[in-house]
């Protein structure tokens, strides 16, 4: 598989990673056993990076991310994340939970080297530079190789990249969601920084075969305002939009969505979620698909048409725009 680089020093990972946290988190009832063949299935295609977190489940899905890479660590690049508070609410971006829960991640991982750590969130009541500043600490330490931020703003990523280089920005972009390129994307490629888009596929919604009300009680899209039954009617819409084009390319609508945001620049890496070997395996199959010059620009004014925010108002006052 195609190789990007994240960053300018040496972080270089598959042109397309693996979201984990639908196998043990926020989508419906886990499947440990297909989520492990669908991690190995990964591996088997070219895909060498994956994404945790130590929120995920709680602390469930490093384990099964690690049971699933023992023995495979070789070229596989694993992330993982701190900063939500665990069992309550907020978010907690102090030196001492940074390191804290590295020790734990590296555990619970079965690792001597987490990869690349993301902040998950900014912590507003701590400034950026003591936290980068403990992140760098473990970079020294040896227990973590690259950093990361997700979903900050231009002016904190360039603040954190003053205090240690910032591999990669981990931020919401697809066909849907595409305020990022305002203000943060230009301030990633003047630093130099790898963009990692999550939810590529809109939290499946763009793959064109989510029936909102079918959802499983415990699916957390239920609270996402744009998976409510009105919204929901009118982003379909979009869905029409990706559909038509897949079906002129022979494709399907998620690797039309998937297409699309690898199409946005080398330095781009998305991690589109599942937990299903017959969808990473689909998901894979976007690295053969090309758009036209027509078909991109029938694509380009779709984020326009989006209903309703992508978080509830809580989740929503942790994003920096």
């Amino acid at each position: 598989m195609e190789q990007r680089k994240l960053g300018t020093h040496g972080l270089s990972v598959s042109a397309l990673g693996l979201g984990c946290m639908g196998m043990s988190f926020a989508y419906g009832t886990p499947d440990e056993n297909e989520a492990i063949a669908t991690i190995h299935r990964a591996l088997d295609l070219g895909i060498t990076f994956f994404d945790t977190a130590e929120v995920y489940g709680p602390y469930t899905n490093e384990r099964l991310v690690g049971r699933a890479l023992r023995g495979r660590r070789d070229g596989v690049v694993i992330a993982t994340k701190f900063g939500f508070r665990v069992g309550g609410s907020g978010v907690d971006g102090t030196p001492a939970n940074a390191k804290r829960v590295a020790d734990e991640s590296l555990e619970r991982l079965g690792i001597d080297t987490i990869d690349l750590y993301y902040q998950h969130r900014r912590d507003p009541s701590v400034p950026i530079e003591e936290t980068v500043g403990a992140m760098k600490e473990l970079v020294e330490a040896g227990k973590v190789r690259y950093l990361g931020l997700s979903e900050v703003s231009a002016e904190t990523l360039r603040r954190a990249n003053a205090v240690h280089p910032i591999a990669a920005l981990q931020s919401e972009y697809s066909l849907w969601e595409r305020r990022v390129e305002k203000h943060v994307l230009p301030a990633v490629r003047e630093l130099g920084v790898g963009f990692v888009p999550y939810s590529p596929l809109g939290r499946g919604f763009l793959t064109g075969t989510i029936v909102v009300d079918a959802l499983e009680e415990n699916d957390a899209r239920r609270r996402h305002p744009r998976f409510s039954r009105e919204n929901a009617l009118q982003n379909e819409r979009i869905v029409e939009a990706v559909r038509e084009v897949a079906g002129e390319l022979g494709a399907t609508p998620a690797q039309v969505a998937l297409v699309w945001v690898l199409s946005r620049g080398d330095d781009v890496v998305p991690i589109p979620g599942t937990k299903r070997v017959k969808y990473v395996e689909e998901n894979a199959g976007a690295l053969r698909v090309r758009l036209t010059a027509d078909q991109h620009a029938r694509l380009e004014g779709l984020a326009a048409q989006t209903a309703g925010e992508r978080y509830a108002p809580e989740m929503m006052a942790l994003v920096e725009q």
